[in-house]
């Protein structure tokens, strides 16, 4: 079977939400036509819906996902609060969705810099250290304030 492409979300004309107006039976042919509704979940792409995946196979386990993303556990909890805010979901505890990157590509940790001036992915080492106890809240801090 070829290739299936996930369909966008948004009129590329006028950014307004598309709708479905036509299925199909890729086996027998039939064809359905109407307005069926989408779902929240169209919006994602493939590596915000195989991330989900990943959080749902392993019952909401995000040390699997960090496994699965080969990243840290501040980035693996920073993409999936990035996917419930896509998803109009605000994590618990927050009072407003987190940022969300527009497209999930543009999750490259080693390109984004953190507001202390470090790429994302040294903010997450350091962050990950003081979570284990190797590095201490204070001299991560100092690490943090050394590099504005």
């Amino acid at each position: 079977m070829a290739k299936m492409y996930h369909a966008p979300s948004d009129c590329p004309v006028c950014g307004d939400e598309l709708i479905t107006v036509s299925k199909g039976c890729l086996h027998c042919g039939t064809e359905l036509r109407g307005q069926f509704a989408g779902t929240e979940f169209d919006r994602l792409d493939d590596p915000e819906l195989d991330l989900l995946r990943v959080f749902l196979s392993s019952r909401g386990n995000l040390r699997e996902v960090e496994k699965h993303l080969k990243v840290s556990y501040p980035t693996a909890r920073s993409r999936y609060d990035a996917v419930l805010a896509k998803l109009g979901l605000t994590p618990k505890g927050d009072e407003e969705p987190a940022v969300v990157p527009q497209r999930a590509e543009e999750w490259s940790a080693d390109q984004e810099e953190s507001e202390y001036g470090l790429p994302l992915s040294q903010q997450d080492d350091l962050l990950a250290r003081v979570a284990t106890g190797e590095l201490s809240a204070a001299d991560a801090a100092k690490l943090l304030g050394s590099s504005e």
